[in-house]
C-alpha cells in the first residue's frame, strides 16, 4: 500500500528598499543601479528571510496511485490550465490531461507520428483556457491543440540541439541550444557558445540575437567529467534569462537580445557531500530498472561503480544550481544543485523579473515541481515504489 505524504512547501520573500535604504532582511546589502539603461541588482550575500505562506496541509488532487489513473513512467513537463487542470507529457511516451480534481484523465496525444502524434515531447505551453502547444523534438514539429482537436502544426528547425525555450510577448518562438554535445570537443574557445534564436514558423527563418556559453570545452581523449556546470537558457515574461550554473549571476534579454538586468549574489562555497549523493543513487536505480533490463545484482554492480565516481568526487566543488525554469509571473526558480536529474527534493530559490530576492521553497525527498501558477503548485511525487503521482497543492497564507 502507498502511503501518502504531507508537507509543508515554504517560500520566504523580501522586500528590497531602491533608495536610500540598501539593507535588505538579515543585513544583507544590495544595490540597484543603472548601467547604460541595464538595471543592475547585486547582493553582498544570499538573503535568509521569513517565510510569508505555504502549501495547504492537503493536496488540491494526487493523480497515479488510483485503480483508474493513468501510470506515468516519468512526466518530463507539465503545465496548468487556468481551471486547475494539467497537461502532462510522459518520457518518450503520450501527453495527458488531468481534469481540475484529478480524478479522471485522457490522452491528448498518443505516440506516433501521424497527425496530432508524438515521440519525444520535452515541454509544453499553455496558451489559453483549453490550447497547448507541444513541440516534438524527435520530429522536428510543433502541434497547437485546442481542445482535444489539432488546431495547427509547423515544422521545427531540423536540428537536435535546437529547443524551444518559450513564447514571445508578440508570440515569436523563443529558441535555444539543447545540450549541443556533438562538437565540444577541442574547441578553441574555454566555452562551447549557445546562441538564443527567434523562430518563424511561416517562412523558417532563423534569426539569432545573442549568445552565451553552453557547454565547456573538453580535451581529445579526457574522460567526459561526471559532475560539469552548463550554461541554459529560459524565457520568463517574454524575456530570455541566461544563467551559467557555476556563476552566481543571472542575464535577462529582450526577444531581440538586447540585456535588460543583471542580478548577481555571493554565496558560499558549494561542495559535494555524502547526503547529496544519497538522492542521486536512489534516482539512479530508478533510471537503471527503466532503462538496463538486467537483474536486480548486475543493477546494483552498476549503480555502485557509478556512484564511486561520485564519492571520489566529495568535498570537491559543484554547481550552485540545476536547470531554472519561469512560472506564470515571470519569476525565476533556481534549484539548489542535485547529482542528478531531475532535482527531486531540492530547495529553489526564487528571483522575481525585476531582481527582487524572493526567498527560497523548500521541497521533500522525490518531489520535483513541473510549474507553478495561478497560486497553485504543480509537481510529480514519486512514492517508495519509484512510482510517479501528478499532485497539484493550493499556496495560502
Amino acid at each position: 500500500m502507498r502511503t501518502r505524504r504531507h508537507f509543508p512547501l515554504i517560500l520566504s520573500a523580501a522586500l528590497l528598499a531602491c533608495g536610500g535604504d540598501t539593507e535588505s532582511a538579515r543585513d544583507i546589502p544590495v544595490r540597484i543601479s543603472d548601467s547604460a539603461g541595464v538595471r543592475i541588482v547585486e547582493y553582498a550575500g544570499v538573503p535568509d528571510v521569513e517565510p510569508p505562506f505555504a502549501l495547504a496541509e492537503e493536496p488540491r488532487y494526487r493523480h497515479g496511485d488510483g485503480p483508474a489513473d493513468y501510470i506515468f513512467q516519468f512526466a518530463e513537463a507539465g503545465r496548468l490550465f487556468p481551471d486547475g487542470s494539467a497537461v502532462v507529457a510522459d518520457w518518450y511516451s503520450e501527453v495527458v490531461v488531468l481534469s481540475p480534481d484529478g480524478t479522471t484523465h485522457k490522452v491528448l496525444a498518443k505516440v506516433g507520428e501521424g497527425p496530432g502524434e508524438v515521440i519525444e515531447p520535452y515541454a509544453l505551453f499553455v496558451l489559453g483556457r483549453d490550447s497547448v502547444l507541444v513541440p516534438d523534438r524527435r520530429q522536428s514539429r510543433l502541434t497547437l491543440f485546442v481542445g482535444d482537436s489539432v488546431a495547427r502544426t509547423a515544422r521545427l528547425p531540423r536540428a537536435a540541439h535546437f529547443g524551444l525555450a518559450g513564447i514571445g510577448s508578440s508570440g515569436e518562438l523563443m529558441m535555444m541550444d539543447r545540450y549541443a554535445y556533438r562538437s565540444w570537443v577541442d574547441i578553441e574557445e574555454e566555452w562551447l557558445a549557445g546562441h538564443m534564436t527567434l523562430f518563424d514558423t511561416e517562412t523558417g527563418a532563423l534569426d539569432t540575437v545573442a549568445s552565451y556559453d553552453h557547454v565547456p570545452r573538453q580535451r581529445s581523449g579526457q574522460t567526459r567529467p561526471i559532475i560539469r556546470p552548463v550554461g541554459e537558457v529560459t524565457v520568463a515574461a517574454g524575456r530570455f534569462v541566461q544563467t551559467r550554473s557555476d556563476r552566481p549571476e543571472i542575464t535577462w534579454r529582450l526577444p531581440d537580445g538586447t540585456v535588460t538586468q543583471i542580478v548577481r549574489w555571493r554565496p558560499g562555497p558549494n561542495l559535494l557531500t555524502e547526503e547529496l549523493l544519497e538522492h542521486g543513487e536512489s534516482y539512479n536505480r530508478m533510471i537503471g530498472r527503466m532503462n538496463y533490463g538486467v537483474s536486480e545484482a548486475r543493477l546494483e554492480e552498476i549503480i555502485q561503480e557509478d556512484m564511486s565516481r561520485y564519492r571520489d568526487m566529495i568535498g570537491q566543488p559543484v554547481p550552485l544550481f540545476g536547470s531554472p525554469f519561469a512560472d506564470a509571473d515571470g519569476n525565476l526558480w533556481l534549484p539548489s544543485y542535485r547529482p542528478a536529474y531531475p532535482e527531486e527534493g531540492s530547495p529553489y530559490t526564487v528571483i522575481s523579473p525585476d531582481g527582487e530576492w524572493l526567498g527560497q521553497v523548500e521541497t521533500p525527498p522525490r518531489f520535483r515541481i513541473l510549474d507553478v501558477t495561478g497560486g497553485l503548485v504543480l509537481g510529480v511525487l514519486r512514492d517508495d515504489m519509484d512510482v510517479e503521482n501528478v499532485v497539484v497543492y493550493e499556496v495560502v497564507r
